[in-house]
């Protein structure tokens, strides 16, 4: 079973406690179109956060 995950886009934003809800809600609602979203921290800079959307 090979799963590929494409990289659709990335940005960079400022990081807020409440960011993880909007992810979160994104990859609930947009699951069945083979969206996933993800948000980390930039390792670099922990008041920016990385958000990136795939396909998946």
């Amino acid at each position: 079973m090979d799963s590929k995950v494409e990289v659709l886009s990335t940005v960079k934003i400022g990081y807020t406690g409440d960011l993880y809800k909007i992810v979160d809600s994104l990859n609930r609602t947009l699951k069945q179109d083979n969206l996933m979203f993800g948000l980390s921290l930039d390792p670099n800079d922990h008041n920016t956060a990385v958000f990136s959307i795939y396909r998946t």
